[in-house]
């Protein structure tokens, strides 16, 4: 064994430039190979974080101007979503199982003591929760009673609670000002994803829908109506449904998609599935290709080495070496100069993804994992040997042809 390695390390020595070089191009391929997917997988979760707290099989509806003339009606016309429709998709959709309105303000100046943010604020009632699932740190979630009796009582996302506290602790029952409006603090919602129109659940004040209304006169006006399908249905079906039955109560065309639009998650989820699905392919495309690349090289340099060692093949099948020992040295010299920079290759691209995962930790929390797992790289390590193997073949072949009278004769 000890002979057979430094058979190997003579050969290198001998050869070194050329070793070098080739030796780079595996460590490249895999370096690559295994960046691509440690980083595709710490990019989906990063965005699937976004979306955590989305039920799977939800959707959105809100109102946007008209595109199409409808029973004397012009095209462009505004209208909005009220109350009653809540009521409606209710009675007439039995399939949907969650059904909860909300409105929003946009950004106001949230004051508490001397500490300020600009919060964007957000009006809904209590089966908001089973839509956007909360993470809640302190306190609770608005309830139904908050909503009935028209409470002024909020829940604050996390950065709005690391402003306006920012010593920290629990600030449950502590007052808010938002405009010329008092709101007691019940809750403090931790959940790090977005809420069904886009803003980050992190930078919001949520308050009852009732109370919202009241105070910014918004009467019965509704701006989303969030609703979830019953098990074994998905929401996707229904939505022609409910664009019928909102536009009924409001003369629009039931097939103008563009005046009632639809947020599906069920279709966001899918879309992300398959685009993650042809990245990682692309991934392995790219890191394959690469390594291929390489592992040519590293029989371009096998096929200089046996011709330059052709007298000494020679001279071994002269005193007896078989051909089969022939092709096992060669191939295996392949094979290790393939592993060895293929992990090199691996250990360096599992540190830049380490120094990428910890670049992205808040509060000694990674918001996502930037690594390939145990199997993928056993199988990145097979290939590698997979490969070394198959770029020696072609040397191995030629070595094993080489007779003792044609290397005397070159001598």
């Amino acid at each position: 064994m000890t002979e057979f390695f430094l058979e190997i390390l003579d050969t290198i020595s001998r050869n070194k430039s050329r070793s070098l070089l080739t030796a780079f191009g595996v460590f490249w391929g895999i370096f690559m190979l295994v960046l691509l997917i440690g980083g595709t997988h710490g990019l989906k979760e990063m965005l699937n974080s976004n979306f955590s707290n989305f039920a799977k099989n939800a959707a959105t509806v809100w109102s946007s101007p008209t595109t199409k003339v409808y029973k004397g009606f012009a095209k462009g016309r505004e209208w909005d979503m009220d109350n009653d429709d809540v009521v409606r998709l209710r009675n007439m959709i039995p399939e949907l199982d969650v059904i909860t309105p909300q409105n929003y303000t946009g950004t106001r100046l949230a004051v508490c003591g001397a500490n300020k943010f600009s919060a964007t604020i957000y009006g809904a009632d209590h089966n908001y929760r089973h839509v956007c699932m909360p993470e809640i740190k302190y306190g609770r979630y608005i309830n139904a009673m908050d909503v009935k009796l028209e409470r002024k009582v909020c829940v604050i996302g996390k950065r709005v609670y690391e402003n306006l506290f920012p010593e920290g602790g629990n600030p449950i029952g502590s007052s808010i000002r938002i405009d010329s409006t008092y709101y007691s603090l019940v809750g403090v919602d931790f959940s790090p994803g977005a809420l069904t129109t886009g803003e980050s659940a992190e930078e919001i004040i949520l308050t009852p829908i009732s109370v919202m209304q009241r105070v910014y006169n918004y009467g019965d006006v509704v701006h989303f109506i969030s609703f979830t399908a019953k098990d074994g249905v998905k929401v996707g079906e229904l939505t022609d449904r409910i664009r019928q039955v909102i536009a009924r109560n409001h003369i629009v065309s039931p097939n103008d998609e563009l005046a009632i639009r639809v947020f599906n998650t069920e279709v966001l989820f899918g879309i992300m599935d398959s685009l993650f699905k042809g990245v990682t392919f692309l991934s392995w495309l790219v890191g394959i290709g690469t390594l291929l690349a390489g592992a040519i090289g590293v029989s371009n340099i096998m096929m200089v080495t046996v011709k330059e060692r052709t007298v000494e093949i020679g001279i071994r099948r002269a005193i007896g070496a078989t051909p089969r020992m022939i092709l096992t040295q060669i191939i295996s010299e392949s094979i290790v100069l393939t592993a060895v920079a293929g992990m090199m290759g691996i250990l360096f691209a599992v540190s830049v993804l380490q120094m990428i995962e910890l670049a992205n930790t808040t509060d000694g929390v990674v918001s996502a994992h930037f690594q390939v797992d145990f199997w993928t790289a056993i199988l990145a390590t097979l290939l590698l040997c997979l490969m070394g193997a198959m770029a020696g073949m072609a040397p191995a072949l030629r070595a094993m042809a080489i007779k003792p009278v044609d290397a005397m004769r070159d001598e």
